[in-house]
């Protein structure tokens, strides 16, 4: 007698398995050092084709002129073009320094001319690395939560590591007038998590944005693995929207000089699109 045999038709083939696609969004795709080493009209032409891209600039008066920090003249330069640019132009200001002191004293006489130049964010380094005395983060809860009620015109930016733990944490669980309930942050309030702090080192892990408040991803990120990157970062988003943002990477030595460099800020461009997160305009293929 003959055994059963088994005979599979082309149809029977299992099919393939569905790639897993992400629910989360990358609301902004942040180059952070734009200087006088390039021409605020190439960041515009960016920012016209591609509106995802938000750049950022270094405010810190004792090194203003040197690399990476803007002069106050190309600032001015930069805002003209962003007023112009039928709101597609994302700017962020990124406060060192003594611009972070007078933010943990209250002061915001700086603060307020930001907007009017075309800056929709603040990010607020209050560490050592970038100038700033810490010793007043734990103290300085009230005063910030009180300025930050003020211009509620501005999304504020925390840097999130363990050195600004007394500030962040300090807003985040405090139950005082303009802080939040606690366990949450201002409405305006949101946390970039960087332990790199503007260093340029690989973060070693990307957490999923707490229930409560948004986040945004930093920490070595550059065009050599952006694409590794935003795999990880899209996973861990959980469907929420996140950014990410770099510094370091972005910088070349070009005619023995130390710039900005916007080719490397294109191949990150290229690396988001290929992810279909964003799409290439029309004109290009």
């Amino acid at each position: 007698r003959f055994g059963h045999v088994c005979i599979m038709s082309e149809d029977s083939t299992p099919p393939p398995k569905k790639q897993k696609t992400s629910s989360t969004k990358l609301r902004a795709l942040g180059f952070c050092g734009a200087d006088d080493s390039v021409n605020p009209n190439r960041l515009g032409l960016i920012c016209q084709s591609y509106p995802f891209v938000e750049f950022g600039v270094l405010f810190r008066p004792d090194k203003e002129g040197q690399p990476r920090y803007a002069t106050e003249k190309w600032v001015s330069r930069l805002a003209s073009v962003a007023n112009k640019s039928g709101g597609k132009m994302q700017l962020a200001a990124h406060l060192c320094g003594s611009r972070v002191n007078e933010i943990l004293d209250g002061d915001d006489n700086f603060v307020s001319t930001l907007r009017p130049l075309g800056f929709k964010r603040v990010q607020i380094n209050a560490t050592a690395v970038n100038g700033v005395d810490t010793s007043k983060n734990a103290t300085s809860v009230q005063a910030v939560a009180n300025l930050i009620s003020r211009h509620k015109d501005l999304e504020f930016i925390l840097q999130k590591n363990e050195e600004t733990r007394p500030l962040w944490e300090g807003l985040l669980l405090s139950d005082g007038d303009n802080c939040g309930d606690s366990g949450k942050l201002p409405p305006n309030v949101t946390m970039l998590v960087d332990e790199s702090k503007g260093t340029g080192v690989l973060s070693k892990a990307w957490p999923t944005p707490p229930e409560n408040y948004d986040i945004g991803y930093a920490g070595g990120i550059g065009p050599a693995n952006i694409e590794d990157v935003l795999k990880k970062v899209l996973e861990a988003g959980n469907g929420r929207e996140v950014w990410i943002d770099m510094e370091s990477s972005l910088r070349s030595s070009k005619n023995g000089s130390n710039v900005f460099d916007l080719d490397k800020c294109h191949e990150c461009i290229d690396a988001a699109c290929a992810t279909h997160l964003f799409s290439q305009p029309d004109f290009l293929c």
